[in-house]
């Protein structure tokens, strides 16, 4: 995974110290009910959209990038659904960070899904009663959470039938 440059720059002063960073996260629903989702490269699970804000980048804007840069497809914000903080996450190199992060409910508006950049092995669409058994944990929550919203919104469907997990 690339690394953004300011944050290589911060990594110069601190090394491998804990740094808290803002991130985003879109939970992209298409028309059908299917949801956006990419194989990481850097650990092989699948997951929604996500990435780190550049310096003074609006987080719904940083979104958009992320999801197009990653997969593709053009999308827009339609809500914000969370906000939480992950947990401390230490890297192979030996950095060691936590996200803040920012979730929005993103719906696709052009484009065609595909492997866009080096932070994705493949990217697809899934059904929400199909998605992948190895969805990474903080995926989980991120949709979990905006279906929920989605649903209060009056967007359709109770999210926990088929989203529970034993």
């Amino acid at each position: 995974m690339p690394i953004p440059e300011f944050i290589t720059r911060l990594r110069a002063g601190v090394g491998h110290d804990l740094l808290w960073l803002p991130g985003v996260s879109g939970v992209v629903i298409d028309e059908d009910g299917r949801l956006l989702l990419g194989r990481r490269a850097d650990n092989g699970l699948w997951a929604v959209v996500s990435g780190i804000l550049e310096p003074g980048e609006e987080p719904a804007v940083a979104t958009v990038r992320e999801v197009l840069e990653e997969t593709g497809v053009q999308a827009e914000v339609v809500a914000l659904t969370a906000v939480s903080s992950g947990s401390v996450v230490q890297y192979d190199n030996g950095d060691v960070a936590q996200y803040l992060d920012i979730c929005f409910w993103c719906r696709p508006v052009g484009g065609e899904a595909h492997v866009a950049d080096d932070e994705s092995t493949e990217v697809g669409w899934f059904a929400r009663d199909a998605l992948p058994a190895d969805l990474t944990p903080s995926s989980v929550e991120r949709i979990r959470r905006t279906l929920a919203y989605v649903a209060a919104a009056g967007g359709g469907g109770d999210p926990q039938p088929w989203f529970a997990r034993p």
